[in-house]
């Protein structure tokens, strides 16, 4: 953040200021919304997400405008995983990786969320990286609901082999609203067991938890602190993640990981 008085002002109350660690989704923004998105919280995002298809189909000016336009914000692009599972099951990955660099991106998720193909990890990361992109891995299903105590070493496992294989980052699948999903169950409740174990096995610096509602981001930053990285943020959210993030919400200041750092104070 660029010293102006409100980041003196927030050093003053002890809030701490972590590097970007949350990646908001674009579903589709105009390229103007998305510009005006970078203007106001650019210093706040880690990366941001085209998700789905999207950019694929819309004008293709627009989707390099959006890349380039995040670019001279110095906030990196990532190609959601959707269209890899496409191109894979059709046999046609290579041609999907030219097309991601080509429109720009600085990393492209794969994942198997509704469609398992037979992938060579290490090859795909390193047609990749030949290209230029980076590469983050994406586990769970999108159909199949939470996650069960069974499949939980089959997760683990797949995680290990896809940071083997060199990607540099595994996301947590949550969708867009987090019910009956992944770490999620009907209520939104997260499963801290479940996360936990992935945390224990592969580091939280690793994974980034797709967190699509105030419940589920809020959980997450409640049970691990500020340093948590999150994605599928909106991008009308991030500044509220983010409020919550540095303790300056009022439920996240009744919470001594996330309270600025002052004298003991009376929480309500």
């Amino acid at each position: 953040m660029a010293d102006s008085v409100s980041s003196r002002y927030l050093r003053e109350l002890g809030v701490a200021e972590p590097s970007p660690l949350t990646s908001p989704f674009d579903p589709g923004e105009a390229p103007c919304v998305l510009e005006s998105h970078l203007q106001q919280s650019a210093g706040l995002m880690e990366r941001i997400k085209l998700s789905m298809s999207c950019w694929i189909i819309a004008d293709y000016a627009a989707t390099q405008t959006k890349v380039t336009t995040a670019r001279k914000h110095e906030v990196p692009t990532v190609a959601g995983g959707g269209p890899f599972e496409i191109a894979a099951a059709h046999d046609k990955v290579a041609p999907y990786l030219e097309l991601c660099a080509d429109a720009g991106f600085d990393r492209m998720e794969v994942s198997q969320g509704f469609v398992r193909s037979q992938l060579d990890a290490r090859q795909i990361v390193a047609d990749a990286n030949a290209l230029g992109l980076e590469v983050q891995y994406e586990l769970g299903s999108k159909h199949l609901g939470k996650f069960t105590a069974a499949a939980m070493d089959e997760l683990v496992e797949e995680g290990y082999a896809w940071l083997a294989a060199g990607v540099v980052d595994l996301v947590i699948e949550a969708r867009e609203d987090a019910r009956n999903i992944g770490l999620f169950d009907e209520g939104q409740q997260l499963n801290t067991r479940f996360a936990d174990r992935f945390v224990e096995a592969w580091g939280l610096d690793s994974i980034c938890f797709e967190a699509p509602t105030k419940r589920s981001q809020f959980a997450l930053l409640d049970h691990y602190g500020s340093q948590v990285r999150l994605s599928n943020v909106r991008f009308g959210e991030l500044l509220r993640v983010e409020t919550y993030r540095r303790g300056l919400h009022s439920d996240a200041y009744r919470n001594e990981k996330l309270r600025p750092g002052l004298p003991e104070v009376a929480v309500r």
